[in-house]
């Protein structure tokens, strides 16, 4: 279940980040839909920490559960950062923050899936 979760998140802020690219090369700012993409990305990592504390509740075993606890929160913060800082940078830099935090989304899911498997 984590693979999926994990596989899904990547690829969705690997979407995200492309489409901010984009609009930040063409020197336009984030708009309203791709903080909607970034808010879908959100409950999908909501999920993915309920679904980790469930399985390590019920005996699953982690080597590192403090870094990974870390990354999983890390993730949950970076994107609504992003978020807030697109409101207030209204310049194509809003499109270029949003691109790295999902980037750095999906690298956290990366490395998220390396302390899974152990």
């Amino acid at each position: 279940m984590i693979l999926v979760l994990t596989v899904l998140v990547v690829g969705m802020c690997v979407a995200l980040a492309g489409w901010a690219t984009w609009r930040a090369v063409r020197d336009r700012p984030v708009i309203l839909r791709q903080l909607f993409g970034a808010g879908a990305i959100e409950a999908v990592l909501v999920v993915q920490v309920i679904a980790v504390a469930v399985l390590l509740a019920t005996g699953e075993h982690v080597t590192d559960g403090v870094t990974l606890w870390g990354y999983l929160l890390s993730a949950l913060l970076v994107l609504p950062a992003a978020g807030a800082v697109s409101f207030v940078e209204r310049s194509r830099w809003s499109s270029a923050i949003l691109a790295l935090a999902a980037l750095t989304t999906g690298f956290l899911q990366y490395r998220i899936l390396t302390l899974w498997a152990g």
